[in-house]
C-alpha cells in the first residue's frame, strides 16, 4: 500500500477541546467524521472506531504531575546501567553487519541506534501494553491536548491500514507511542522504513525495520554524519560558570582559552567546531561539551538528561569507560512546587524565570545563574541548597521592603 495517498495534512486534524467536553461517546462520532474525511477505510471508521474505549488509567497517567523531578544522577544511574551496557554491546555485535550498513545510508553510527533502543524499551523487552487506539482516542476526546492527539489519532488509523495491522496489535504505551523504538504515530508514517525488506514496515516485531527507522529519524532531523555527539570535559579551577547553558555557543578554540580541557585533562581539538557546556548537576557534578549532534538527540526527546544519557550509553556501548566525574548522589530533587516557588522568587527579584510552571529548564537555570552572580555564588544555575536559601531570604527581604513603603 503506497504511503504518499496519506498527505501530512490529514494528520494535523483534531477533536476541538468544545467537543471533548460533550463526552466520550460524542467525540468519538467526530472522530469517525475526521477519519472518513481523511480518507480512512471504510471498515477501520464503521468497525473499528465505535468500538473503542475510554481508558481511565491513560487519563489519570496524563494528568498526574509527578511529585518529584529527578535528580541527574537518579536519572543516569537508572538509565545507563551495567547490565544495559552490556547488553548494548552484545546486540551491537549481533546487528554489526546491519548497523554499518546504516550508517553508510544515513550517517548514523551505530551505537547510537542501539543506546536508544536500549534507552526507548530496554532493547525491545518493554513495548508497552496499551491498546493504542483506544489510548489515543482517549487523549484525542480530552480538554488539555485535543489537537495533538487527535492528529496522532488519525495517523494512527493510517498505520493500521497501510501496514495491514489488526487493532489489537497495536500496543505501546499510554500516550500512544509504539514499537521498539517508541515512535508516535505521525513518525512511523513519515519516518519509519523496512529494513528486513519483506515489504513491510513492522516496528514491534522487527528488530531491523526499528533500528533502520531510528537511523532514518535521525538523519532527517539533520545528524551530521563523523560528529559524535560531545564529550565530557574537565573545567578548570576559575571557570565562569554563567558561560555554561543551552544556546551559550563558542568555538572549541575559545573554549579552550577560557579552561575547558578533555576530561583526561589534555587539550581540546584547535577547532572553531562550535558548542555549548552543560552542567547537569551544578559545579560538583560532570560537565559536558555538546555539539550539533547532540540538538539532534534532543529532537527526538526534549530533555537534557534524556540526550546525555543517550549520549553516555552510546559511548559505553562502543567500548568507552564510566565518567571521570560521576554525579553526586546526595543532591536532593526538587518537587514541582519547589520549582515553581523558586520561579516566583526569581521573576519577583527581576530575574527573568519565564513561566511559573514548575520544569526546571534552560531559562530557570539561567535566570538562577545570574541571582547566584549576584549573590557572590557559584553562578552554576544549579538550584543546591545554600541558592535555594539565599533566593528564600532575598524574596523575604524584598517582600518585607515593599511591606515598610
Amino acid at each position: 500500500m503506497n504511503p504518499r495517498k496519506f498527505p501530512a495534512l490529514l494528520l494535523l486534524v483534531a477533536c476541538s477541546p468544545a467537543l471533548a467536553d460533550a463526552g466520550f461517546p460524542a467525540c468519538l462520532l467526530t472522530l469517525q467524521n475526521q477519519a472518513r474525511e481523511a480518507r480512512v477505510a471504510d471498515w477501520i471508521v464503521d468497525e473499528v472506531v465505535p468500538g473503542l474505549q475510554q481508558q481511565e488509567r491513560v487519563l489519570a497517567l496524563d494528568g498526574k504531575q509527578p511529585e518529584f523531578v529527578q535528580t541527574f544522577a537518579q536519572y543516569l544511574n537508572a538509565r545507563v546501567t551495567q547490565a544495559r551496557i552490556d547488553q548494548g554491546r552484545i546486540l551491537y555485535r549481533k546487528h554489526r553487519d546491519f548497523l554499518a550498513r546504516l550508517q553508510q545510508k544515513y550517517g548514523v553510527p551505530g551505537h547510537y541506534l542501539v543506546a536508544f533502543w536500549g534507552l526507548e524499551t530496554n532493547f525491545g523487552s518493554y513495548l508497552g501494553g496499551m491498546p493504542t487506539l483506544d489510548s489515543l482516542a482517549t487523549l484525542a476526546c480530552d480538554t488539555r491536548r485535543a489537537e495533538f492527539f487527535g492528529g496522532e489519532f488519525i495517523a494512527a488509523l493510517q498505520l493500521l491500514e497501510r501496514e495491514r495491522l489488526q487493532p489489537a496489535e497495536m500496543r505501546g504505551s499510554w500516550a500512544g507511542a509504539v514499537g521498539h523504538t517508541q515512535f508516535m504515530p505521525s513518525n512511523y508514517l513519515r519516518y519509519a522504513v523496512d529494513g528486513d525488506g519483506d515489504g513491510r514496515i513492522d516496528l514491534w516485531g522487527s528488530e531491523q525495520d526499528a533500528l533502520a527507522s531510528g537511523a532514518n529519524f535521525l538523519s532527517q532531523l539533520g545528524w551530521v554524519p563523523e560528529l559524535r555527539w560531545g564529550r565530557e570535559v574537565r573545567l578548570q579551577p576559575g571557570f565562569r560558570f554563567d558561560l555554561a547553558g543551552s544556546g551559550k555557543r563558542r568555538p572549541l578554540l575559545e573554549w579552550s582559552q577560557l579552561g575547558v580541557r578533555r576530561s583526561d585533562g589534555g587539550t581540546l581539538p584547535e577547532s572553531e567546531l562550535q558548542a555549548v557546556i552543560l552542567l547537569p548537576a551544578g559545579a560538583a557534578g560532570p560537565a559536558f561539551m555538546v555539539y550539533e549532534n547532540f540538538d539532534v538527540i534532543m529532537r527526538w526527546n526534549r530533555s537534557e538528561s534524556y540526550a546525555l544519557s543517550v549520549g553516555h550509553l552510546a559511548d559505553r556501548i562502543a567500548g568507552a569507560g564510566p565518567l571521570q566525574q560521576p554525579p553526586p548522589v546526595n543532591q536532593r530533587p526538587l518537587s514541582r512546587g519547589d520549582v515553581e516557588l523558586v520561579q516566583q522568587q526569581l521573576n519577583e527579584l527581576g530575574f527573568e524565570a519565564g513561566a511559573e510552571d514548575g520544569i526546571f529548564g534552560s531559562g530557570t537555570r539561567a535566570a538562577l545563574s545570574e541571582f547566584q552572580r549576584s549573590k557572590g555564588m557559584v553562578a552554576d544555575g544549579y538550584p543546591d541548597a545554600a541558592s535555594i536559601e539565599g533566593l528564600e531570604q532575598a524574596a523575604t527581604g524584598a517582600t518585607e521592603g515593599r511591606g515598610d513603603n
